[in-house]
């Protein structure tokens, strides 16, 4: 299978290409030139397959010069037991009869990263074998919390790999920042921007376009490459787990073959609810997408009126990773929307670079509504979710996953669509301690890891592993840059 550019159809790379490349040079983002099917046998044949097998058949499809051999092997270093704390990876919690909770944080870095960031670095490693390619990649991140850690923790010390991430200075949660700042390797570099995510993310995408920088880094001995989900190597692993989680639904009788499920989703960069419309593309029997946001609302205005306007305040909450007005993945979904046409998309993204605002076509409108819905939730709609969860539902949630339970609630009010739903958790409550407790009743003891222990003992649920293992351990990077300074800290620490 080919891939090509949304902005430039002509420009044709394999599968490998495109997970070595990250991002088109053009701007646009590299996504499939077809989407492949799948029907009720090739469901049928995952129901009792462990997430591993589920995974490599999954993106075969997808990486076809890849084998699928290859692709079960990265499957299992992926979510192996010495990453992941339970066996089936993306576990499915019921409740109520038609409320099903995808847990997405029971790997090392208790976030929905690591679902695709500890299959990319393997994915990266054939991709450059496959190619040839005999330069050191430096892998370029914008985080807005969890895809910094998930990323250095799959790339660190991985060969022919450097990696260096961006995370907005005061904008990511105290937990989130030491998980950063402490990170191990000799190949990973962390730099704070003064700014907000949107700054740090501009900050990446000019870098990838500035041929001097690319030139710079050639003659080093370097090439540029992605961990963010502008790499389709981050969206397809990502693909997987709805599949996997209509399986389960089947396996345990919650629904039956071909009952269409709605998805909830979390999300500020629109990544995790695309690979969601992916899958429904495919064949998966999906209903309705509901497109969960926080107080900043720039998706659900999107969705509601066709017109996406970042000029708009930025609110710094106490769901950070959804803390975006420029939600990159959706340039795919209005590539595939538009019948491909890369010159309408162009246009899109020419507008939103000049005028922070644009408005897609009456076609697009006409598909968004028909698939999409979506809503936002405030800081206390949030903080009252958790409590409402905890209290009388016996099930501790993260800031991010009460956003999607409150948008569920709201859809189904709205709506009065009693189509079994299940709605996405995509970090562990002990990586916001201190929102997680005042929102239970509770009063903080403190900041940051301090507040590991005192979650677990007011809650009872044990602390992921790797978070506890970071009390007491020792800050490695203090790196602050204004925002234009960007490039220079790539080149310093590419010397």
């Amino acid at each position: 299978m080919k891939y090509y550019s949304t902005r430039d159809k002509s420009l044709r790379f394999s599968a490998a290409e495109a997970v070595k490349m990250g991002l088109s040079r053009d701007g646009g983002l590299l996504t499939p030139c077809e989407i492949p099917q799948i029907d009720e046998a090739f469901l049928k044949s995952l129901v009792n397959a462990r997430y591993q097998e589920r995974a490599a058949r999954v993106m075969g499809l997808y990486l076809t010069d890849y084998t699928q051999e290859e692709l079960l092997t990265f499957a299992e270093n992926a979510y192996g037991p010495d990453k992941f704390d339970t066996d089936a990876v993306a576990p499915v919690r019921t409740v109520d009869e038609t409320t099903h909770c995808l847990e997405l944080w029971h790997g090392p870095t208790s976030a929905f990263k690591d679902m695709a960031l500890q299959m990319l670095p393997q994915l990266l490693s054939a991709a450059l074998r496959k190619t040839g390619e005999d330069k050191t990649v430096c892998i370029l991140v914008a985080t807005s919390g969890d895809t910094g850690k998930a990323a250095m923790e799959g790339f660190a010390d991985v060969p022919q790999t450097k990696i260096m991430v961006f995370y907005p200075k005061d904008g990511v949660s105290a937990v989130q920042e030491a998980q950063m700042v402490t990170q191990e390797g000799e190949n990973v570099g962390v730099c704070a921007v003064v700014g907000n995510f949107d700054d740090a993310q501009a900050g990446v995408k000019r870098i990838f376009s500035d041929e001097r920088i690319r030139s710079t880094l050639a003659d080093r001995g370097y090439v540029l490459s992605s961990a963010n989900s502008i790499n389709w190597g981050r969206i397809l692993p990502q693909v997987v787990y709805y599949i996997s989680a209509y399986c389960d639904l089947l396996r345990d009788g919650r629904i039956a073959m071909g009952e269409k499920v709605n998805f909830c989703v979390p999300t500020g960069n629109f990544g995790d609810i695309l690979a969601a419309y992916y899958a429904k593309r495919m064949g998966l029997p999906v209903g309705r997408l509901i497109c969960a946001s926080n107080r900043n609302d720039v998706l659900t205005d999107f969705l509601r009126t066709g017109v996406y306007d970042r000029n708009r305040p930025f609110h710094t909450t106490m769901s950070p990773s959804m803390d975006i007005l420029v939600s990159s993945n959706l340039e795919r979904l209005l590539f595939d929307l538009s019948g491909e046409n890369d010159a309408e998309v162009r246009g899109y993204m020419d507008a939103l670079a000049k005028d922070g605002r644009y408005e897609v076509s009456g076609t697009i409108k006409a598909a968004l509504a028909e698939q999409y819905w979506g809503g936002f939730c405030d800081e206390d709609g949030t903080a009252a979710t958790i409590a409402d969860y905890y209290k009388n539902k016996g099930y501790l949630i993260d800031t991010h996953t009460a956003v999607a339970a409150n948008v569920l609630e709201q859809y189904r009010r709205a709506t009065g669509d009693g189509t079994v739903t299940v709605f996405a958790s995509t970090a562990s409550p002990y990586k916001f301690c201190n929102h997680v407790l005042t929102a239970i009743g509770e009063t903080p003891a403190g900041d940051g890891v301090k507040l590991l222990d005192q979650l677990n003992a007011v809650s009872g649920v044990a602390v992921p592993r790797r978070l506890a293992a970071l009390k007491g351990k020792a800050r490695r990077f203090d790196l602050t840059a204004e925002k234009q300074e960007m490039d220079n800290m790539v080149l310093d620490f590419l010397k």
